[in-house]
């Protein structure tokens, strides 16, 4: 099956590669643009909003980006000021960067500044984010949870993200931070809902069909709930481990895809091929 409508979503596991080829960083200049491209870098997830917007601003640039411009938003009186919403005019890209997830959708969420990036989408700028920037794209985020044991009921917390993609919860740094366990914790309270988790230095991108590509060197785990048969997250005895049965489970690396409509795996991409 072919990929090749419009890109709207570029989410990173983060952890990207900055210093050798640069594939994913290298892939949101392309497809933002190339040497037309122009990228606002959102800060507001971060405790050092100068330092990584200047390190994401050095690296596009050093990658050909035409335009890049830094914003950082650090209360919800700035993110309403309509003065914000102004810069964003001519970019063909927003890239969120790192740090605190719910910082994002605290400050952010349902602000002058929030709902501009939302009609953004709708007329072609490409949203894209690492890390927390990942996480905060779905209506439901995973905010915290325990990490490498075994799922518990009482271990992961949730909060509203920012909506930028339907029926999905994004967990991201994941095979490599052990988040399998809080993952299905994540989709045992939300069936409705794919669980997708993405490696470090993995992207999946997004297109208007709601078909996704996988990029980078790692891979994204997707567990499918929708056919669920039992699960004892809301019983009793928060404590006790969590038991869920008939979940799908789909591994896919670089050079696969997946139609979340349909929640069916795309196999072997063309190389050629783009979302």
């Amino acid at each position: 099956m072919a990929i090749k409508e419009k890109t709207r979503l570029i989410i990173i596991g983060g952890g990207e590669d900055k210093k050798a080829n640069k594939d994913i960083l290298k892939e949101v200049v392309h497809l933002a643009g190339g040497k037309q491209s122009k990228i606002a870098i959102i800060t507001t997830a971060t405790n050092y909003p100068l330092e990584v917007g200047e390190e994401y601003k050095r690296l596009f640039y050093d990658l050909d980006a035409e335009r890049v411009e830094t914003i950082n938003i650090i209360n919800r009186k700035e993110a309403n000021r309509r003065q914000i919403s102004e810069e964003l005019k001519e970019m063909t890209c927003v890239f969120f960067v790192g740090g605190d997830q719910l910082r994002i959708s605290s400050i952010l969420g349902g602000t002058v500044f929030h709902c501009h990036v939302l009609e953004a989408v709708k007329n072609g700028v490409i949203v894209a984010g690492t890390s927390a920037g990942a996480s905060m794209m779905s209506e439901v985020m995973v905010v915290e949870g325990e990490e490498e044991d075994a799922p518990r009921k009482c271990t992961i917390k949730m909060a509203p993200g920012m909506g930028f993609l339907d029926e999905v919860i994004i967990d991201q740094h994941f095979n490599q931070r052990g988040r399998i366990g809080r993952l299905l914790g994540a989709v045992a309270q939300n069936p409705v809902s794919l669980g997708i988790g993405i490696d470090e230095d993995t992207a999946m991108i997004v297109n208007n069909q709601n078909e996704i590509r996988v990029i980078g060197s790692g891979v994204i785990t997707i567990v499918d709930g929708r056919d669920i048969d039992y699960t004892n997250i809301s019983e009793q005895h928060p404590d006790d481990p969590l038991v869920i049965t008939n979940v799908k489970l789909h591994i896919l690396p670089t050079g696969y895809g997946f139609n979340l409509k349909a929640r069916n795996p795309i196999l072997q991409l063309d190389k050629n091929e783009e979302v």
